[in-house]
Formats: C-alpha cells, sequence, structure tokens
C-alpha cells in the first residue's frame, strides 16, 4: 500500500507543480486591456489648460476682438474704393470660420479619452457629433452675430464627415450660431481628402472672402500641409503679414497638424515611436 500510495503522489505532486507554474505566468503576464491601452495623459495639461485657465479664455476673447477689428477695417476700405471708383465689387462679403476648437469647444471629449486611457476612434466621434453637446469658444458667437448683422455671409469649412452634419448643425445653431443651415456648413465629402481648398474655391466664386478663421493652419491654406516642424515654421514667416489681418487663429493645444508634423507626419506608429518623437522634438538646455 506504501508503494501504490508513493506511486500515485509522485504525478499528482507534478501536476500541482505545473498548476502553481501557469498560475504565476499568468499573473506575470500583462492583460490585453493594459497592452492595448493609449498613452495619452501627455495630453492633460492641454485640456486642463483649455477648460481651466482663465488665460485660455482670455485669448478667446481676444482673437474674436481682433477679427472684428479687422472685419470693420475691411467692410469700411471696400466702401471707400467702391465710392472712388477705384473698383466695383459686388460680391456680398463673407467669412469662413472652421468649427472644433475654433468655434466649438470639444475639450469634454478630449478630455474622456485621456480618462478612459483611449485612443481616437471614428465611431466615439462621430456619437459625440450626434449629441451636439459641444461648447461655444469663448466670444465666437458674438463675433459672427456681428458679422451677420453687418451683412457679412458666415461659412462654416469643417472636416467633420457627412453622417456629422446634421448634429453639428443642431450644435451650432443650439449654441446661437448665425447662418446655420445645409449651404453654409460645408463637411468633408466621403471618400474626399482633408484638404478645404475646393471648398474654399467654392466659397469665393461667389463671395468676397474677408477673414479666414481657425485652429490649424490648413484652414488658411493647403501650403501649410503635410510639412515638417521647420517647413511649418518658413512657411508662416513667409506670409506673416497675413496673421492677425486675413488669417485669424484660435488656439488649440490640444491636437492638429501641428501634433503631425512632430510625429514627422507618419501613420501607423506604435505608443513608444510616438512618446520618442515627442522627446526629440523637446528643446531643451
Amino acid at each position: 500500500m506504501k508503494n501504490t500510495r508513493t506511486t500515485l503522489a509522485r504525478p499528482l505532486f507534478c501536476v500541482a507543480l505545473l498548476v502553481l507554474a501557469q498560475v504565476f505566468s499568468t499573473a506575470q503576464t500583462p492583460s490585453p486591456s493594459r497592452e492595448i491601452a493609449v498613452d495619452n495623459e501627455y495630453q492633460t495639461g492641454a485640456i486642463l489648460w483649455t477648460q481651466s485657465s482663465a488665460e485660455y479664455r482670455a485669448i478667446a476673447y481676444q482673437t474674436f476682438a481682433l477679427a472684428r477689428l479687422r472685419l470693420d477695417q475691411n467692410l469700411a476700405s471696400h466702401e471707400t474704393r467702391k465710392r472712388n471708383d477705384i473698383r466695383r465689387d459686388l460680391q456680398r462679403p463673407a467669412v469662413i470660420v472652421d468649427a472644433d476648437e475654433t468655434v466649438l469647444d470639444n475639450s469634454r471629449f478630449q478630455a474622456e479619452l485621456v480618462l478612459r486611457g483611449l485612443p481616437y476612434d471614428p465611431q466615439a466621434w462621430r456619437a459625440w457629433c450626434q449629441r451636439a453637446e459641444a461648447g461655444a469658444v469663448p466670444g465666437a458667437v458674438d463675433f459672427l452675430t456681428y458679422a451677420a448683422r453687418r451683412g457679412v455671409k458666415v461659412f462654416y469649412i469643417t472636416n467633420r464627415r457627412q453622417a456629422e452634419k446634421a448634429g453639428t448643425i443642431a450644435n451650432l445653431q443650439k449654441l446661437g450660431f448665425p447662418s446655420v443651415n445645409d449651404e453654409t456648413v460645408l463637411v468633408r465629402e466621403d471618400g474626399a481628402t482633408a484638404s478645404k481648398e475646393s471648398r474654399r474655391e467654392k466659397v469665393a466664386a461667389r463671395y468676397r472672402i474677408l477673414l479666414l478663421v481657425g485652429d490649424n493652419l490648413n484652414d488658411f491654406s493647403d501650403d501649410f500641409a503635410g510639412k515638417s516642424i521647420a517647413e511649418r515654421l518658413v512657411q508662416v514667416d513667409r506670409e506673416r503679414a497675413a496673421f492677425g489681418t486675413r488669417f485669424i487663429v484660435v488656439p488649440n493645444p490640444m491636437y492638429g497638424d501641428w501634433e503631425n508634423a512632430v510625429y514627422e507626419n507618419k501613420s501607423g506608429l506604435t505608443e513608444a515611436e510616438k512618446r520618442a518623437h515627442r522627446r526629440m522634438a523637446l528643446k531643451g538646455l
């Protein structure tokens, strides 16, 4: 009986060791959810600044105050030229604005991604747009309402998609923005590139564009698209006379083509590669 017990105990002991080894190995292996978690904690400061700082609010008001000043100057100058018969331009004046982070504040959506450790997801973004819950960037409604009262047509050129158009229109209308309808909200058509040039040209064919307002340099011209950090800086210097006169920039530190430039406009980078690009772009002592 003793030999029988020993013979049975040995395989049972081996099985127990294998089970313990498997449990230990599993405990040391990161869960799939941890492996796919996105590293977007670095955005926290930018989102907090947008949501919490009085400085952001002040700069937004300042930006649209400048836009109003330039609008008035442009309208007055045009009227003077017409009276002197130097140029007869019968086109109605227009202002083009971007939507996201220019007139619509989506910082709550950005914050939710950070709080949940999630990457940007087109379906989540579409659901957010359809909810029509974005806030208004400070000063935006007042400026565009003033422009509309002065007879200036307002166009909203956005890279939101066709499926997001109804929610965008509802959001803008709910916040009290003027001239919001199917004609004035120009979204990115399915299958089209991110370029807004053709839509800007469509407006320019019928209207005299006084100002373009955006948070991204691509909102003003395709000359800034797809360029490196250094090339974007050079292009801004080249067109510096337009900033504050024809191009009005709204601050957005949360995301944009500036970040794509940091990543050398490469897609499909891992989180580790993105982190390495961000650190390499920093300029220290």
